[in-house]
Order: structure tokens, then C-alpha cells, then sequence
């Protein structure tokens, strides 16, 4: 286990010791004052590769030279783009390849995706999810629920902290599972809590649910390219992502979509059709009847959004090389690190911090409850060189992630949020 030290000297130590440390320069660092801002907030959006610009260009040249022809001349050609990303997409997520597939955006995918399982009888049509999950997901899910007439109140099961902690507790999720076996359809979880940066079980809660009959599912918008997942193995039944926060593919840009095989031959289950879902040898001749594609693609619709898809496959390559395994390792160090700060700074600041993200279950995230301050610690953080997350009322989000953060910068956003406290 690494001893730590609040000393500029050891954290400059820690970083000329990674693997990763050069992988800082392949991306741009916000700027304060002709210096790099600590930027923790690679959990909303990610920064951007050097590469990226490379990438889109090429699109966009392609697209100036053949025009419409780039769907078979370009480089990359564009009819077939999206397959180009999917075995490296595979290995983020743990699934085959013919189970992920980059498409549409994440609140999109978890619609077309719970059209499919989310397939409520009089008997079976309550969905167990997590209170206060990020409001697009509630959103979502209300609708969900209003769509098939049934009442929000009655039809979705919240499982919350209990009262003066953070952490959901596993044994409240498996309760009310059991409780609830016989009206279960679905169970749908953020892999991690955006509020908190509690990581669930996945595996564990997988098997609750589909011992009481349901299907189960996850938002990992938090937890791909964070975490190390296995959602073939898990027996995951669905899932979705976004990639622009840890996977730093730029604003807005495309989701995936993860389908277990063992629903891909499934021919009654409905799914809202498109024809880049068709299948590709017959796709072009237009013909009346949908014949979906016997994999994930068939939940596809439209063709696929190139510029955004470069721009991913910027990051994705990096990734591709660095592996998920190395960027665990250092994650955990970074947070460790992390940590150990706080809690130094508690020791001169009469624990005015408060780390409510479990140790054993989490990520690259870590939140912070500041004890007496309110939305202008953030400011002054902001003005100081540092961009954390803010969350009301006083929690300070902080993502100190593998492929670019360093361990100076934690070092440093302890000296910073020290001298403002």
C-alpha cells in the first residue's frame, strides 16, 4: 500500500512513476492565467484528444472530394463507419462485438431500448430504480411508466439512502426486489450514482433481478470508460452510455448501446424499427418488411452521425491503447491520493470536508459535502484554476481521471481549496 505525502515533490513523483503520464499530453488542458487548470470534471465532459481535430478533418475532406460517394470512397467509409468502432467498444464495456453498437444519444438509446423490455402486464409492471438518479433517467422512466397508463407512484419503486447517509445500501435494493417479485419488470440503475459516486453491484443485482422474473438494465453513462465492466457476463439484458464525459468524444456526441445475445433472435420482441436496423444485404433494395439485423444493429435507425463518430474514434483509439486495466490501476491511486488530501486538510480544518462516496464502490469520482460553505467556495475555485462539479447545496464533484489528471493536480487542488477554506 503507497504512503502517501501532501509534498509538491511526491506527487511529481507519483506521476513521473505512471505508465500513463505522457497519455496528459495527448490532450488539451484548460487554461487559467497561461497555466493548466485542474480539471475535474472529465465525469460531465471530457477533454479533448489533440487527435480529434485530425479526425473530423478527415471526414470533412472526404466529404469535400466525393460528396455523397464518401459513404464507399472516403478513408473510413461512411456506410460502415459505426462497425469501425465497435470491437474496441466491446472491450470498454465486457461485450461481444455483436452486442455494442454507437448510435443515437444515451436518453434516445435507453427510450428505444426499454420499448423492448420494458413490456408491463396488469400484473408484472413496477420498474425498481434509484431515487434522485439523474433527472433525465427519471424523466424517462416516468414517461415510460405514463406511456403503458400506468400511475408513477404505484409503478416505480425508488430505493434511497437512509436517512443521514449517502450510500444506498445493496440489502435495501435486494429487499425490495423480494418484496416486490411478483409485480417486477424491470429493474433499471445507473451503473453510479451521478450525485454521489456510488458504484452498484451490477453483477449481484443482475442475479436478484432475474431470479424474481425481471429484466434488468443500466444507465453507465458514470461507468464506461470508468469502470471495469462485464456486461456480457454480468448477463446484463440491456444497457446505454453516453460518450462524452470519461470517453471524451465532445458535446453531445454519440451514445452506445449494449443488447445481451440471448435477445438477439428473439423475433417477438418489439422493438421501434428504422431501416439502418435492416438487414444489410437487403437494405438497399427497400423492400416493405422490416428483417432486423440478428444483433444489437437491429435497435439502429438512422444512418450513422460521421463527424460525431470521428470524434469519438479519436479518444477510442487512445483508449484501445491503453487498456482499461491500466487506467483502473491508476484511478484507484488518484483517488487514494485524493483521499489522503482531504482528509489532511480535515486535520487543519476541523473536518469541515465530509467524503460521502463509499471507498469500496467507487469510481474515478469522489464527492465532497464542504460543511458550511455554499456556492461561492466553487466560484473562488473556479477563479484559482480549478473546475470541479458543484452540486447544491455544498457538494464539490471531483473526477480525477486516469488518462489525463495527474497526481500534482491533486496536490495542487489541495493547496488551492485549503487556502480558500
Amino acid at each position: 500500500m503507497t504512503q502517501f505525502l501532501n509534498t509538491i515533490e511526491f506527487a511529481q513523483e507519483l506521476d513521473s512513476k505512471s505508465p500513463l503520464n505522457a497519455y496528459r499530453k495527448k490532450f488539451y488542458i484548460p487554461q487559467n492565467k497561461g497555466k493548466d487548470m485542474v480539471y475535474f470534471t472529465g465525469n460531465s465532459l471530457g477533454l479533448q484528444p489533440k487527435t480529434t481535430k485530425d479526425y473530423i478533418q478527415q471526414e470533412l475532406d472526404d466529404w469535400a472530394t466525393f460528396g455523397v460517394e464518401g459513404h464507399f470512397l472516403a478513408k473510413n467509409p461512411w456506410m460502415s463507419y459505426h462497425e469501425i468502432l465497435t470491437d474496441k467498444t466491446a472491450k470498454i464495456v465486457g461485450a461481444l462485438p455483436t452486442e455494442v453498437v454507437m448510435m443515437n444519444q444515451l436518453t434516445v438509446n435507453l427510450h428505444l431500448l426499454m420499448v423492448s423490455f420494458y413490456r408491463p402486464t396488469k400484473q408484472r409492471y413496477k420498474i425498481l430504480c434509484e431515487a434522485k438518479a439523474f433527472p433525465s433517467d427519471q424523466y424517462a422512466l416516468q414517461s415510460q411508466v405514463k406511456f403503458h397508463g400506468f400511475d408513477i407512484n404505484d409503478a416505480l419503486i425508488e430505493i434511497a439512502p437512509r436517512d443521514g447517509e449517502y450510500e444506498v445500501r445493496h440489502e435495501d435494493i435486494y429487499k425490495a426486489i423480494e418484496e416486490n417479485k411478483e409485480s417486477l419488470a424491470l429493474i433499471m440503475i445507473g451503473g453510479v450514482n451521478y450525485f454521489s459516486g456510488q458504484v452498484f453491484d451490477m453483477k449481484s443485482i443482475v442475479e436478484a433481478g432475474h431470479k424474481a422474473g425481471a429484466i434488468v438494465g443500466f444507465d453507465l453513462a458514470h461507468g464506461a470508460g470508468n469502470l471495469k465492466l462485464a456486461l456480457h457476463d454480468w448477463n446484463v439484458d440491456f444497457a446505454a452510455w453516453c460518450s462524452y464525459k470519461y470517453l471524451n468524444a465532445g458535446p453531445g456526441s454519440v451514445s452506445g448501446a449494449f443488447v445481451h445475445e440471448k435477445h438477439h433472435k428473439n423475433t417477438e420482441l418489439p422493438l421501434f424499427a428504422g431501416w439502418w436496423g435492416h438487414d444489410k444485404a437487403t437494405r438497399f433494395k427497400m423492400d416493405r418488411e422490416f428483417k432486423p439485423i440478428e444483433s444489437v444493429e437491429r435497435w439502429q435507425l438512422s444512418n450513422a452521425p460521421i463527424l460525431s463518430m470521428a470524434s469519438y474514434k479519436a479518444s477510442l483509439d487512445i483508449f484501445d491503447e491503453v487498456g482499461m486495466d491500466q487506467l483502473i490501476e491508476k484511478s484507484k491511486l488518484l483517488t487514494g491520493y485524493l483521499e489522503f488530501i482531504i482528509n489532511e486538510i480535515n486535520k487543519q480544518k476541523n473536518n469541515c470536508l465530509e467524503i460521502i462516496t463509499p471507498k469500496e464502490n467507487r469510481g474515478c469520482q469522489v464527492s465532497i459535502v464542504a460543511h458550511g460553505q455554499g456556492r461561492a467556495l466553487y466560484d473562488k475555485l473556479i477563479e484559482n484554476g480549478v473546475i470541479p462539479d458543484w452540486r447544491e447545496p455544498n457538494v464539490i464533484r471531483c473526477a480525477p481521471v486516469p488518462m489525463y489528471n495527474s497526481f500534482e493536480d491533486i496536490y495542487r487542488f489541495g493547496e488551492i481549496l485549503h487556502q480558500l477554506l
